[in-house]
């Protein structure tokens, strides 16, 4: 199985991006693809280019680990690339990020003349830099190893790491504060007053713990146990011993609203998997297994779609089914009702990944059973059946969606990393 599932990612997934996507002139990648793989505009969205350098740089290492097949040092000249892209091009004097760029790099102003209007567009730039951050490292320590190519060589030359990482922590501090005061912008997820969203310290916790990972950055570290307390520390907690909340309301006399009841499954098991690669890295952090397993199969439970299989982008917190509770007229929550019965591409990659990993820490058989039924449906329902990576968007029958639910992006990073993080599981691989 394993077997399948590297070649999957190697020649159908990987070498999509490599064809379409991969921007090796200017820097950064490509992401304005319909569900259908058609490219519409080379506009860069931050949000993705930092997702990107990431992902590439992930690629650089499970090839040196033997895991994975591939131009190590194309991916590697990816990773700086793009990192140097967005040091250059996104980052604003207040160390914010510009939401869209041009192909060039040139900051594109929304309708209402701002540039900086996303929280995760500065965060996925910081983890962009974070990974890139850790093959400066690797480069240095494999050059007595290998000639470097040429075109290594000068993408080496051109980077900053000093500066990176500089920007990378100003910036982090910078959102952790925003988010903290709630003055953070979080297009196209904007949270209503009275409310704290999941998505905030998740990401936080995430980026901060990368940047850590990538540079020791005792900052980060700082930002990542701040994350780690608003998600899991005490009564005002986003997770509970058995349930969860989206968007937690400030008032109890709220908890009737649908952006109270409404929950993400998907949302939560991405967490529980970086929350288990935070425990790693730091012991005292750890969840403990017990909480791990109600979690996970609550959002199993609660969100698989018992009439078609999958799971459901929102359901009720109670019922399982469509969200409901009293409405507050806002765009999220015209959004939810849109959606909430679609299958989607980043719901079934960190789900297929959550759940192995978590069947192999905890030894649930419960979850083992829900990890080889995520698996069957995802890779029976997302790849693109004539090799062409996932085709993303779903209806809730499993056929092709051609809508925008978020971004009008093709995603460069949920469905590799998720493949990337699995493939070196199951080849006994530390994430």
């Amino acid at each position: 199985m394993r077997d399948s599932l590297r070649t999957h990612l190697e020649r159908d997934v990987l070498a999509w991006w490599s064809r379409h996507g991969a921007d090796d002139e200017l820097g950064g990648v490509r992401t304005c693809f319909t569900n259908r793989g058609q490219l519409r505009t080379t506009e860069k969205y931050t949000w993705s280019q930092g997702r990107w350098a990431w992902t590439c740089a992930l690629i650089v290492e499970e090839i040196d680990a033997g895991r994975l097949q591939g131009d190590r040092d194309l991916w590697h000249r990816r990773a700086l690339r793009t990192a140097d892209f967005l040091a250059e091009h996104a980052f604003l004097p207040d160390s914010r990020t510009a939401f869209l760029l041009s192909a060039r790099g040139e900051p594109i102003a929304d309708a209402q003349g701002e540039l900086a209007t996303s929280v995760f567009a500065d965060l996925f730039a910081v983890l962009g830099l974070a990974g890139a951050l850790r093959l400066t490292d690797s480069a240095a320590e494999s050059s007595s190893s290998r000639e470097p190519s040429r075109p290594d060589t000068a993408a080496a030359s051109a980077s900053d790491p000093a500066r990176w990482l500089a920007q990378a922590e100003r910036t982090l501090r910078g959102a952790a504060d925003s988010l903290h005061h709630r003055t953070a912008r979080s297009e196209p997820y904007p949270v209503s007053a009275g409310f704290r969203d999941l998505a905030g310290p998740m990401t936080l916790l995430h980026v901060a713990a990368e940047l850590h990972r990538a540079t020791g950055s005792a900052l980060a570290a700082d930002v990542m146990t701040e994350a780690r307390a608003v998600l899991l520390g005490g009564e005002s907690a986003f997770l509970g011993p058995e349930t969860w909340w989206e968007h937690r309301p400030d008032d109890p006399a709220d908890h009737d609203t649908l952006l109270a009841r409404h929950v993400t499954p998907g949302h939560l098991l991405e967490l529980l998997w970086m929350l288990v690669h935070v425990g790693d890295l730091h012991p005292q952090l750890a969840v403990p297994d017990g909480t791990l397993t109600v979690l996970a199969l609550r959002a199993l439970e609660t969100g698989w779609d018992q009439a078609e299989g999958g799971l459901l982008r929102y359901v009720d917190r109670d019922t399982g089914a469509a969200p409901d509770g009293r409405e507050l007229g806002t765009p999220y929550e015209s959004l939810v009702h849109r959606t909430w019965d679609t299958k989607l591409w980043w719901v079934h990659a960190e789900t297929l990944y959550a759940t192995a990993l978590l069947a192999r820490r905890t030894g649930s058989p419960e979850i083992a059973r829900w990890a080889e039924q995520v698996r069957e449906y995802t890779m029976a329902t997302f790849p693109d059946p004539g090799g062409q990576e996932w085709i993303q968007i779903r209806s809730r029958d499993g056929s092709p969606l051609d809508e925008v639910v978020a971004l009008p992006v093709k995603d460069p990073m949920h469905i590799a990393r998720s493949l990337l993080l699995l493939n070196a599981l199951e080849a006994g691989g530390e994430p």
